[in-house]
């Protein structure tokens, strides 16, 4: 077979995380919206990799069922080392002459643009293997990186087997690393297990490697932070935390206002346009999109939905649907799967809108739900107009034409169809169709009873 040239990625992924004290594999865990793993995946595939192959293990169905496959996987087994690991997809790169890129997927912080550095640090420097490095203060219990006189590495030393001399030493493995393929190959089938934890580690290579020869360089990365890996729930949060911070400073850089950067949450695949302005508690989650100019009030939370541009929301949930211009969505609304906001708009408050069109200039200001509907350009909904879209078994569908008049607490039963430029009553239950223009009346007429509270009383002193 022809041997191919080229980078690819290999993802450590197989381990338990019992520190993360959890019944979903450690990989899974989210931070701003994805899997640590996934984070890793897309950076890989921002660097243009040849492919990206991922050793599962603990959860491994699991793992590829939320992951998808969009990735080569490969099986460790039992979990008996970093270098075990490796091993386990040796077969992915026996006919490459290119470079390995060992990365892991429970370092979710690490950017396209560091590893794009190592890379090229790689190349420019005809070097055999880069390890990925940083210097940290407090070095404890990180693998210390020993160079030679040339600068480059001749060895890791772990610190539990590090001397007082290789103690003081701050630049630190990362565990990431960037190898010949080749060498890689060569390195794998003379390291051993032969340690207290009887487990093939990745870092015997480069000491193989090292005692023969190669030359091995060390990148070290300008940002301490993007090599710390996750393993338990509290530097779960210390990544959101810091991911949370660069995204959030991304947009500032690229003119959207937030008055409070600290409580706003927004999801890495979330875009959003110059001028827009986000009060504190926003939540912009999935693949959301805010247009320009729009003003994104205090607690609201949008999920996988396109909003246009100039659009005011307050305090209000928006999930799965599209907001069109100049529209203006609560306080309190509750916007529902499916449905799209015509232009100009207005969803008041404590309005439910679910799997509904609403055209251009409809105004729904308040205590109403519409559902399973199609209404027309302005349309007036008065305050409590249910949209009745379900009977018990199925759900129905109304349609009310343009220029609409409904007045308060007026009952649509679907299956219905309110034609254009009708009026319905207040209070009234519409169960038929209303023509085109007609005033719809559907309650019983009032009937007075003269002195009936009197004669009422009058029998109970009897």
């Amino acid at each position: 077979m022809e041997k191919s040239k080229g980078d690819i990625a290999l993802i450590l992924a197989a381990g338990a995380g019992t520190r993360m004290k959890s019944q979903k594999p450690k990989v899974l865990h989210e931070i701003c919206g994805k899997p640590m793993l996934q984070h890793v995946i897309d950076t890989a595939k921002e660097l243009k990799v040849d492919q990206t192959i991922v050793v599962v293990g603990h959860g491994a169905e699991r793992v590829r069922e939320i992951i998808g496959e969009n990735v080569n996987y490969v099986y460790q087994d039992q979990q008996l080392g970093t270098g075990h690991a490796v091993m386990q997809a040796e077969s992915f790169f026996e006919n490459y002459e290119g470079n390995v890129l060992v990365l892991y997927g429970d370092t979710p912080l690490i950017s396209a643009k560091t590893l794009q550095e190592l890379m090229d640090y790689h190349k420019e420097n005809h070097l055999d293997v880069t390890v990925l490095t940083t210097k940290i203060k407090d070095p404890t219990g990180y693998g210390r990186i020993i160079r030679n006189h040339k600068n480059e590495i001749k060895a890791i030393v772990e610190h539990k087997d590090a001397d007082q001399e290789q103690l003081k030493i701050t630049e630190i493995n990362s565990g990431m690393y960037y190898f010949k393929a080749n060498l890689l190959r060569h390195a794998l089938k003379q390291i051993t297990n032969d340690n207290v934890q009887k487990e093939y580690y990745l870092t015997d290579v480069i000491g193989i490697l090292s005692q023969e020869g190669y030359h091995i360089g060390g990148y070290i990365a300008k940002n301490e932070v993007e090599i710390q890996g996750v393993n338990s729930r509290i530097q779960l949060a210390q990544a959101e935390f810091y991911m949370r911070q660069k995204i959030n400073e991304y947009w500032m850089s690229q003119g959207v206002t937030m008055l409070d950067p600290k409580s706003t949450y927004i999801q890495k695949e979330v875009i959003i346009e110059r001028d827009t302005i986000l009060y504190p508690g926003v939540q912009l989650e999935g693949k959301t999109k805010i247009g320009q100019n729009c003003i994104i009030g205090a607690n609201s939370r949008i999920v996988n939905s396109r909003i246009g541009d100039n659009v005011e929301i307050q305090c209000s949930t928006i999930l799965d649907s599209k907001v069109k211009k100049y529209a203006k969505i609560g306080p309190y609304a509750y916007i529902r799967p499916n449905s799209e906001i015509g232009e100009d708009v207005k969803i008041g408050d404590f309005v439910e809108v679910k799997n509904s069109i609403i055209g251009n200039h409809t105004k729904a200001s308040h205590l109403t739900y519409i559902g399973d509907a199609e209404v027309g350009e302005y349309v007036n909904l008065g305050c409590g107009t249910v949209f009745v879209n379900y009977d018990g078994k199925k759900k129905h569908k109304t349609i009310v034409g343009d220029h609409v008049f409904i007045g308060c607490n007026a009952n649509l039963v679907a299956p219905v169809q309110i034609k254009e430029g009708a009026y319905i009553a207040a209070g009234s239950t519409i169960t038929d169709e209303v023509p085109a223009e007609a005033l719809s009346i559907a309650r019983a007429r009032q009937i007075n009873k003269e002195d009936w509270v009197k004669k009422k009383k009058e029998s109970k002193d009897k």
